[in-house]
């Protein structure tokens, strides 16, 4: 059965908690791993990288000199490669970058993420959380208590405006409301605090 580190509100542990084997106890699939979050980071270009070829950039309609005479090389347009301002040769053009992979892949990966933090210990549960008010020190200093590493993404199973807006300018930690809550997020964070209302909505969402 896998296992956490339960924490009270407050931030002192008091036990461990026993989690569901079919979300945080699976065997962890690296190749499945690698593949969602590559697909994440591809999926999230835009493809809008453009540079004009030399029919597209402006002016050079004119022949810059006589073909014959000047004792310099044949020349058609300032607008080549070669000349200041001219076109590039082989730029980038709009491309779309979306990588796509089944649900059943995509899942699987996801759960092999989160199986893979609790093995390695860098998963905390927490009771609950309450942040009564806005305060970025108050918070940093609470989230000391859960030896966060020194990056931490905090999942809540809801919206806490008071710890969204106490946490936005602490740079290492980040906070997920599910089901926002991706592979990628998931490997890069050195510790995975979770709420017990968020461990709940992910065995709802991704244990079956």
């Amino acid at each position: 059965m896998a296992t956490a580190p339960l924490f009270s509100t407050a931030g002192e542990r008091t036990s461990e908690l026993e989690l569901s084997d079919a979300l945080f106890g699976q065997e962890v699939r690296i190749d499945l791993v690698h593949q969602a979050v590559t697909r994440e980071l591809w999926n999230r270009r835009q493809g809008t990288a453009k540079a004009k070829s030399r029919s597209e950039v402006k002016g050079g309609g004119k022949k810059p000199y006589r073909q014959k005479g000047t004792g310099r090389a044949r020349q058609g347009s300032t607008r080549a490669p070669h000349y200041r301002h001219g076109g590039v040769v082989h730029g980038p053009e709009p491309h779309d970058y979306r990588k796509d992979m089944p649900q059943k892949m995509r899942r699987a990966a996801f759960r092999s993420a989160l199986s893979a933090k609790v093995a390695d210990g860098q998963v905390r549960v927490l009771e609950g959380l309450s942040v009564a008010e806005i305060s970025t020190k108050q918070f940093a200093e609470w989230l000391t208590r859960l030896e966060p590493g020194r990056k931490a993404v905090l999942v809540l199973a809801a919206r806490d405006e008071n710890a969204i807006l106490s946490a936005r300018n602490l740079p290492d930690v980040r906070i997920v409301v599910l089901p926002g809550l991706s592979t990628y997020q998931v490997v890069t964070a050195d510790t995975l605090i979770l709420t017990r209302d968020a461990v709940t909505r992910l065995e709802e969402l991704y244990a079956g």
